[in-house]
C-alpha cells in the first residue's frame, strides 16, 4: 500500500485542487454534453428507441469501474491511474466522434466511461488523501461548482455544437481538455509512496460488471422489447441476481476485495449508498429527456435547450456551494440531504405536470426546485463517508457510494427509456386514431429535431401532444422514488467531523448496521 501523502502547503495544494478540478470536468463535461445533442444525434444515426442507452453505456462503465479505480489507487497510489483515466477518457472520446451507428456510438461512450469513472473518484480520493475532513467540505463544495460548472456549460456547449458544426465535435472537443489536464496533472500531483504488490480482486470486477449489465438490461428491454414474463427477461434478471450473489460470495473470500463486505457495516456508508442511488435514480432520469421535450415539444433550437436547462443548473451549483460551506465551518450534515431530498421529490411532483402549454418561466422554476434538492444532497454523502471510514479504505469508500450512486442513474436512466419507448407508440396510435389519419405513420426514431418540426401540422400536433404526456407521466412515476429518498435520508447517523488527518487503520467511533 502506498505510504500517506504528507499534507501539502497553500500554494502546492491550490495547484493540486486545479489538477483535479480540471479532470473531473473533463467527466463532468462528457455526461452532460450529450444531452442536447441526442436528439439529433439519434435521428441521424436511426435509433431513438436505443436513445437512453447513449447515456446508460457512460454510466454503467463509469460506475462499474469505480471500485477498481479506488482499490487501485489505495494499494499503488493514485497520481498514474488518475492520468491513466484521462488516456482511456480520450480514447474512448476519439472513438465516439468517428461512430457510424448507434451501437458503435454505444459501445466507444462504456470506454469513455471506464476513463471517466477514474477521474471522478481518483479527484474525490486524491482529496481525502490531503484534506482533513473538517476542511474539505469547503473543498467538496468546489468539486461541486465544478460538477455545477459542467452541467450548465455542457447542455450549452453540446446545443451550440449541434447547432452551428456536427454532433462528432461533441467528443472531439475533449481532446485539448485531456492534453491540458495530463500535462498539469503530471506537474501538480503528488507522487505515490513506497509501492507493495497486492492480488486484484478480478473475479469481483467481472461479476460485478456482468451482474449489473444484466439486471440494467433487465430493466431497460422488459415491458419493451421483450414482454417482462418472458424466457429472456427472466434469464436477464434471474442472471444477474445469481452473479450478483456469487459476488457478494467471492467479496467475503476475496483477499483484497474491490467492494468490501465490512463496509456495510458502518451505518453511514450503507445509508448512504443507499440514499445516493435513489438520488442518482431520480437525477439521471430527469436530466436525459429534458431537452427531447424543450426542443421537439417547444420547437426550441439545440442551444436553447441548453439555456433552459440552465435554472436546474443554477439550483444544483448554489446548493451544493452553499452546503459545502456550511458543513466546513462546524454546521451538522445530516440535516441536508433530509431536506434535500424533500425538495427534491417536490421538484420531481412538479415537473410531472408540465406539459405542451407549459410556458419556459415555470418550467424553469420547476427545473430550479429539483435542483436545489439534488445539490444539497450529493457532496454532503461523499463527505460523510469519507469520515466514517478508515484511511487505508478511503479511496474502496468513495468509490462505493460513488457506484451506487451511479449505478441508481444507470438504472433510472434505462427504465425511464423503456417507460419512454413503451407509451410513445401507444400514444401516437392513440392520438392518430382520433384525427382519423389514414396514412403511413412517420418512424419517430428516424427523425432530427428539424425534419419532426416539418411533419403535417394535424401529425405534427399529434407527437407533439404523445412526447409531452409520455415525458410528463414518467415524472410523474417518479414521485414514489424521491419519497424512498426522502425517507432513507432519515437513517443516515451524525459523526463528529475530524478537524485532523486520521492514522492509516484507525476507525472512526460508528455504530455498525443494525439488520
Amino acid at each position: 500500500m502506498s505510504t500517506p501523502v504528507t499534507p501539502p502547503a497553500k500554494r502546492e495544494l491550490y495547484w493540486i485542487l486545479s489538477a483535479l478540478m480540471l479532470g473531473m470536468l473533463l467527466a463532468a463535461l462528457d455526461s452532460t454534453i450529450v444531452s442536447t445533442a441526442l436528439p439529433t444525434i439519434v435521428g441521424d444515426l436511426h435509433g431513438t428507441s436505443h436513445l437512453s442507452w447513449v447515456v446508460v453505456a457512460y454510466l454503467l462503465a463509469s460506475t462499474v469501474s469505480t471500485p477498481l479505480w479506488g482499490k487501485l489507487g489505495d494499494l499503488h497510489g493514485r497520481k498514474v491511474y488518475f492520468q491513466a483515466a484521462i488516456i482511456l477518457f480520450l480514447i474512448g472520446s476519439i472513438l465516439c466522434g468517428f461512430s457510424t451507428s448507434m451501437v458503435t456510438l454505444i459501445i466507444f461512450r462504456a470506454i469513455q466511461g471506464l476513463g471517466g469513472g477514474g477521474l471522478m473518484i481518483g479527484a474525490q480520493a486524491v482529496i481525502a488523501d490531503v484534506v482533513p475532513p473538517r476542511e474539505r467540505g469547503r473543498y467538496s463544495g468546489l468539486f461541486g461548482a465544478v460538477f455545477g460548472a459542467a452541467t450548465v456549460l455542457g447542455p450549452l456547449l453540446g446545443g451550440f455544437i449541434v447547432e452551428y458544426w456536427n454532433w462528432r465535435w461533441i467528443f472531439f472537443v475533449n481532446i485539448p481538455f485531456g492534453v491540458v489536464a495530463l500535462v498539469v496533472t503530471a506537474a501538480a500531483l503528488p507522487n505515490a509512496g513506497t509501492r507493495i504488490r497486492h492480488v486484484i480482486d478480478y473475479a469481483g470486477i467481472i461479476l460485478l460488471t456482468v451482474s449489473s449489465t444484466l439486471l440494467i438490461l433487465f430493466t431497460s428491454l422488459g415491458g419493451s422489447q421483450w414482454p417482462w414474463f418472458s424466457v429472456q427477461s427472466l434469464c436477464l434478471v434471474v442472471g444477474g441476481l445469481v452473479l450478483l450473489a456469487a459476488f457478494w460470495f467471492a467479496e467475503h473470500r476475496s483477499a483484497e476485495p474491490v467492494l468490501a463486505p465490512a463496509l456495510f457495516r458502518n451505518r453511514v456508508f450503507a445509508s448512504a449508498s443507499a440514499i445516493g442511488f435513489v438520488v442518482g435514480f431520480a437525477m439521471f432520469g430527469a436530466l436525459t429527456f429534458l431537452p427531447l421535450y424543450f426542443q421537439d415539444v417547444h420547437g426550441v433550437s439545440p442551444t436553447n435547450s441548453g439555456l433552459r436547462l440552465l435554472p436546474m443548473m443554477v439550483g444544483l451549483f448554489g446548493a451544493s456551494i452553499a452546503v459545502g460551506q456550511l458543513v466546513s465551518k462546524g454546521h451538522r450534515y445530516r440535516p441536508y440531504p433530509i431536506v434535500g431530498t424533500a425538495v427534491m421529490t417536490i421538484g420531481i411532483a412538479l415537473l410531472g405536470t408540465i406539459g405542451v402549454t407549459t410556458s419556459a418561466l415555470t418550467t424553469a422554476l420547476f427545473m430550479f426546485v429539483l435542483g436545489v434538492g439534488i445539490g444539497m444532497v450529493m457532496q454532503v454523502l461523499i463527505t460523510a463517508v469519507q469520515n466514517a471510514a478508515p484511511m487505508a479504505d478511503v479511496g474502496a469508500a468513495t468509490a462505493g457510494a460513488n457506484f451506487f450512486r451511479s449505478i441508481g442513474g444507470s438504472f433510472g436512466t434505462a427504465i425511464f427509456g423503456a417507460f419512454f419507448s413503451n407509451e410513445l407508440p401507444i400514444k401516437l396510435r392513440s392520438g392518430l386514431a382520433a384525427i382519423h389519419y389514414t396514412g403511413s405513420v412517420p418512424s419517430f426514431s428516424k427523425m432530427t429535431p428539424t425534419t419532426f418540426h416539418q411533419l403535417p401540422p394535424s401529425v405534427l400536433a399529434v407527437f407533439v401532444r404523445a412526447l409531452s404526456k409520455s415525458i410528463s407521466d414518467m415524472y410523474v412515476w417518479a414521485i414514489p422514488v424521491g419519497v424512498v429518498a426522502f425517507l432513507l435520508s432519515l437513517t443516515l447517523p451524525e459523526i463528529a467531523l475530524r478537524s485532523g488527518a486520521r492514522p492509516s487503520g484507525d476507525e472512526p467511533t460508528v455504530a455498525p448496521l443494525e439488520i
